[in-house]
């Protein structure tokens, strides 16, 4: 379930930019705000020391696709454009055989253009 809002700001040079972390089985925050239609550059940190995350967001209907991985300890900077409003749901679908999946445990978040 999506924690509190956070409304991205848009820098001057007009991008919007975030820092998410990756943790065991959490992104924090797990629930941001940006505007549609302005470009959008998320700094994810995996504070993990063993295993591996990664982002996934499947909305191709709003230029949102996206699947990264984020190596433990590591930190990577996706960027994305999103075309329309909505809600979009992004998670962890890594996975150690047979257990439940990352996000199975809770590993997702929530992308709302407005």
């Amino acid at each position: 379930m999506p924690g509190p809002p956070i409304i991205v700001s848009i820098s001057p040079d007009g991008v919007q930019r975030a820092t998410v972390i990756l943790d065991s089985y959490s992104y924090s925050p797990n629930h941001l705000v940006v505007e549609s239609g302005k470009p959008v550059e998320l700094t994810l940190t995996s504070r993990t020391t063993f295993i591996p995350h990664n982002f996934v967001m499947k909305e191709l209907s709003a230029n949102l696709s996206i699947e990264q991985d984020v190596g433990a300890g590591k930190t990577i900077i996706p960027k994305l454009a999103p075309t329309q409003p909505g809600r979009f749901p992004f998670f962890c679908d890594k996975r150690l055989w047979p257990m439940p999946s990352h996000r199975d445990k809770g590993m997702e978040g929530l992308l709302e253009v407005r």
